[in-house]
């Protein structure tokens, strides 16, 4: 039986908790870079195997559209094996304004983590509403999903998981009750939805030529429905468990063990002011994008300076700020060094002149479909490239440079198809072995993959039927701007 003590603390992390038991059977992780520069390769090859081809462009309202009957096949410009090297370096310079724009961004949220201000009011929902069992599910879930969806958070809400587990064993759930509140929340729903996420719809919509963000009714009717559905799950699953603890998957966590949780705990009003600084922040990027045209460069400079106010109200030392920056920006390096990655596969498959050819083979088979059906098999595709590049702000680089003009050649819109790839991208992050986000929360929580895939794949199989009814009613409402 689990008890409340006021003077101890819920926090437990996985490296000292005395309910860490059992050592988590190890997966091997699948190397990302390796699985791209074996793309690259194979794609140098196919410059040897594919004829050479070319699109005229055309400028229509501010946007590159290609001119579908235009294509040509042209001289072979096949990619020799000294260029594949020269196009690593290529490939960054080219997609140099969104790595950096992805590294800024984290080192701005590595310097809010630094205030501690979102630590503090995790904890103090968690003791609010720790008596008030199917209640703290869906604030807790709201409060990730949120962190998801506006700032697309992912591997920094990990260290939550050892924080809601113990609460959840308080109130007599399980440990995958507690993981499921923190992924489903910020992956499922928030990353997925990407009300104002930076990394999959920031970066999709900027590649697309999309004004950024726009088209956020539809993702905001996605996130309430996801929500809910989420919400569903995870309390039906916890009232079986609290009527029939053995059913119950308690991982690393030990249900008959004392969990501890600090009562007289209470957050800052510094904290407090810190939050509404954040929640402030949001506010002023809404506005400024709908109706000042922001873009990168001023969403960048909206986090710095939100994160800077954070801290100065906080008391947070510049070497702390310093520290949060640097490490913040480190979080992201692999993912942006994945966006270079990708762009160096497109640098390849530009310079032997087979996007157009790509293009107009597979819009020659794809024309005469349906374009909700084009539009639902953007969908599942992303899923699969998702396996090969487990970065949604990679997977954009590589995969919507191609499908945004065939979007348009195959009649469906290119919001629309950013839609199909943040769906892809995040549901099939639920159960991919190459997620990094997956895998290192499963070994906090000491959660087998093979307990954690049987799980979910329920949750798994009606988020994609959601997923494929909203990509139907884009295409239907021609969801745009274009």
């Amino acid at each position: 039986m689990v008890q409340l003590d006021s003077k101890q603390t819920s926090t437990v992390m996985p490296e000292h908790s005395h309910l860490l038991k059992n050592k988590q059977p190890r997966i091997k992780n699948i190397n990302s870079f390796a699985l791209m520069f074996g793309i690259m390769i194979a794609m140098a090859i196919l410059t040897y195997i594919l004829p050479a081809g070319q699109y005229e462009r055309v400028e229509i309202d501010g946007r590159t559209v290609v001119d579908p009957s235009s294509f040509t096949f042209i001289e072979s410009t096949s990619v020799g094996f000294f260029d594949i090297f020269t196009s690593i370096h290529q490939g960054l310079v080219l997609g140099a304004p969104i790595i950096l724009f992805v590294i800024l961004f984290g080192g701005a949220l590595g310097i809010m983590q630094k205030t501690g201000t979102i630590d503090a009011f995790i904890q103090a929902l968690a003791i609010k509403f720790r008596h008030r069992q199917f209640i703290v599910i869906p604030i807790l879930v709201l409060v990730f999903a949120s962190l998801g969806a506006l700032i697309g958070s992912a591997e920094d809400t990990l260290v939550y998981i050892a924080i809601v587990i113990p609460l959840m064993m308080v109130l007599r759930f399980d440990a995958i009750t507690g993981f499921a509140i923190v992924m489903l929340g910020t992956l499922a729903t928030g990353f997925t939805a990407g009300i104002t996420n930076p990394f999959n719809v920031g970066v999709a919509q900027t590649i697309s030529e999309l004004p950024m963000y726009s088209g956020m009714g539809l993702r905001i009717a996605l996130f309430t429905v996801m929500y809910v559905f989420t919400v569903f799950y995870i309390i039906r699953h916890a009232k079986k468990v609290q009527k029939n603890p053995e059913l119950g998957i308690y991982g690393k966590f030990n249900p008959n063990d004392t969990v501890n949780l600090d009562v007289s705990s209470k957050m800052s009003i510094r904290h407090l002011l810190a939050l509404l600084v954040l929640l402030g922040s949001f506010t002023l990027l809404i506005f400024g994008v709908i109706r000042l045209g922001w873009y990168i460069s001023e969403i960048c400079a909206i986090f710095i300076l939100a994160s800077i106010v954070m801290s100065l109200i906080c008391r947070t030392t510049i070497d702390e700020m310093t520290k949060g920056f640097i490490n913040g920006s480190k979080d992201m390096i692999e993912g942006a060094l994945i966006i270079g990655f990708a762009q160096a596969i497109l640098v390849i498959a530009t310079n032997g002149n087979l996007i157009d050819t790509i293009l107009y083979y597979v819009s020659s088979v794809l024309g005469n479909i349906p374009a909700s059906v084009n539009a639902v098999g953007m969908l599942f595709l992303q899923m699969v490239m998702n396996f090969i590049v487990p970065s949604g702000s990679g997977q954009a680089a590589l995969t919507m440079p191609i499908l945004a003009p065939l979007a348009d050649l195959i009649g469906v819109t290119r919001q629309t198809t950013v839609l199909a790839f943040q769906l892809g991208d995040g549901i099939s992050n639920l159960v991919m072995p190459t997620s990094g986000v997956l895998l290192a929360g499963l070994s906090i929580a000491g959660i087998s993959y093979t307990k954690w895939f049987k799980w979910i794949l329920p949750y798994l199989g009606f988020l994609t039927l959601i997923a494929i009814v909203f990509i139907i009613i884009a295409q239907a409402i021609q969801y745009g701007p274009f």
